[in-house]
């Protein structure tokens, strides 16, 4: 996985913002999953992070993508905090 990567859903604009936990080991690689809502203008409505092993947030980005979500452009800023 790049260093970020993000996924929305286009019926309800949710998004998921997935990127690497540097602190993590390389042995055992561990990615950031926030998921959120964005808003035009305004700071984005945050509300979970989830910290997951790599193979199991490549898992995630493959079933939300067979559930409909695309790949997006960076929806909010990286610095935005939940």
């Amino acid at each position: 996985m790049r260093c970020q990567a993000w996924i929305h859903n286009p019926q309800t604009a949710h998004t998921k913002r997935f990127h690497r936990d540097e602190k993590s080991v390389p042995q055992d690689p561990h990615i950031f999953v926030d998921s959120g809502r964005p808003f035009p203008g305004q700071p984005p409505l945050l509300t979970t992070r989830l910290h997951l092993k790599a193979q199991a947030a490549e898992l995630l980005w493959q079933s939300l993508l067979q559930g409909g979500w695309r790949p997006c452009d960076p929806q909010w800023d990286a610095e935005a905090d939940i």
